[in-house]
This record gives C-alpha cells, structure tokens and sequence, in this order.
C-alpha cells in the first residue's frame, strides 16, 4: 500500500509541475520569420498572434499573393518554435519517460 500511496502522490505533483508548465507556456511569446526578415510576427504558446510586422517594400498592391504566403511561412516558422518548446519542457518534465506513441500529457 505504501508504493500505492506514493505513486500517487508522484502522479499528484507530476500534475501539477504539468499545469504549471502549461500557463507558462501558454504566456510565451514565440517569433516567426520569413523572406529573409520581410515579414515577422510572435505568437502566444496557444497560438495566437500577437503582433506582426512587415517591411514597406512589401506593400505593393501587385505583390499581395507574396505577402501573404511570407506571413503564412511566417506563422508556420513560429509555429514549429513553439512545439519544439512545448516538446522540449515535456521531455523535462516526464523525467525521460518513454511514453507511448501519441500518448501527450495534458496537451
């Protein structure tokens, strides 16, 4: 009964450690970037975004299919960052457990 109990109180703090990680995940602000820096913008660890930036160059009217596929490679960019962040602190927190395939704690 004793392992029981302190398996469960391992799983307890392992929670919460979780939690933890997950709000301050979620108040990360990642960058992307893309065109060699034309185009950037952060998003949050939820994957909102929150600012963007574009060089003037780029505003011309003729140009607005460019623009726009430089802001969505931008937004994957941040993308990628912030699942590897996520990846990252998971590996951390798990200790090196070999979860599952597919198995994701809580997100």
């Amino acid at each position: 009964m004793k392992n029981i109990a302190g398996l469960m109180k391992q799983a307890s703090q392992m929670q919460k450690k979780a939690e933890d990680m997950q709000a301050a995940l979620e108040a990360a602000i990642i960058p992307g970037v893309s065109g060699a820096g034309m185009v950037s913008l952060t998003i949050s660890g939820k994957g909102d975004l929150k600012s963007i930036t574009i060089d003037p160059k780029l505003a011309d009217p003729n140009e607005m299919e460019m623009l726009q596929d430089l802001i969505i490679a931008a937004y994957a960019d941040a993308s990628r960052k912030m699942e590897a962040i996520k990846a990252e602190e998971m590996q951390k927190l798990t200790g090196g457990l070999n979860l599952p395939a597919g198995m994701k704690l809580p997100f």
